[in-house]
């Protein structure tokens, strides 16, 4: 890299099972020893109002939260060093907005898009839900097009969906679970279909073993009996600038691990 290579910066993702509780756990250290420019949090499940103070405006950051209006569930939030220069948190319908699922941090023509992708099992678990899921895959879909035809767009969250058998220790077992099936998975080829580019599958193709979820019971994630759900996907323009992609499943304080990428702005 030359002397005049603008250095990568880290962008990191992460679904916390619920902020409050993680910052009990350590959220605060870990943003500050990630290295992180930007990191975008899932599963907020909290009011900003209910976060310490420390948890809603951390010394050094710029935080934005994106909240559901039902509390304790959903929720995304967004924390920068640099201050952007716009934050949307709406996707325009009112079914995915009510839940508070996507927060987008624009820098300039650069956007970083934050999404907790819904579940699709249902509170049955009878994948009730798997239309209402596919429904906002397909509206942020159109929404990340049109705006990566203004500047790079990577776009981090919890897909809530295992793209191949790679992705997961035990596919055949869960060919008829919600984060695992058919026409969920066809979304994801969908988007990489489009251009969309999954950052950590570029930089290891062919790998099994590396996951970002596990169950919270049954030593899953001591024996890695996990699930690879959470990604940074990069338009065509921002692939060109990562420089890393990686996945840290030896930070705990959720049952998922933070995700992320360095990228050269």
């Amino acid at each position: 890299m030359g002397t005049h290579a603008p250095a990568p910066r880290r962008i990191v993702s992460w679904n916390v099972n619920g902020l409050r509780a993680c910052i009990k756990k350590g959220f605060l250290a870990f943003l500050e020893s990630s290295g992180a420019d930007v990191v975008g949090v899932q599963e907020l499940r909290a009011m900003p109002e209910q976060l310490p103070p420390e948890g809603r405006a951390p010394a050094g950051w710029h935080a934005f939260f994106s909240p559901a209006v039902r509390k304790g569930y959903s929720g995304v939030a967004i924390y920068t060093r640099q201050a952007p220069t716009r934050i949307e948190t709406s996707l325009g319908i009112d079914a995915y907005d009510i839940e508070g699922r996507l927060i987008i941090a624009h820098f300039g023509r650069f956007a970083i898009a934050n999404a907790y992708f819904p579940k699709g099992s249902g509170k049955d678990r009878d994948n009730s839900r798997v239309p209402y899921k596919l429904g906002f895959y397909q509206a942020l879909f159109e929404r990340l097009q049109r705006l990566r035809r203004r500047g790079p767009v990577l776009i981090m969250g919890d897909y809530n969906t295992a793209h191949t058998e790679l992705d997961l220790a035990r596919p055949r077992t869960n060919a008829k679970t919600s984060g695992f099936l058919p026409e969920e998975r066809a979304e994801i080829t969908r988007w990489i279909d489009a251009g969309w580019s999954d950052t950590f599958r570029k930089q290891h193709p062919g790998q099994g073993g590396h996951y970002t979820w596990w169950r919270q019971w049954g030593n899953a994630r001591a024996d890695n009996v996990g699930w690879r759900i959470d990604y940074v996907l990069a338009s065509p323009s921002a692939r060109r600038r990562v420089a890393d992609a990686f996945i840290w499943p030896e930070v705990t304080g959720s049952d998922h691990c933070p995700v992320g990428v360095d990228v050269r702005l």
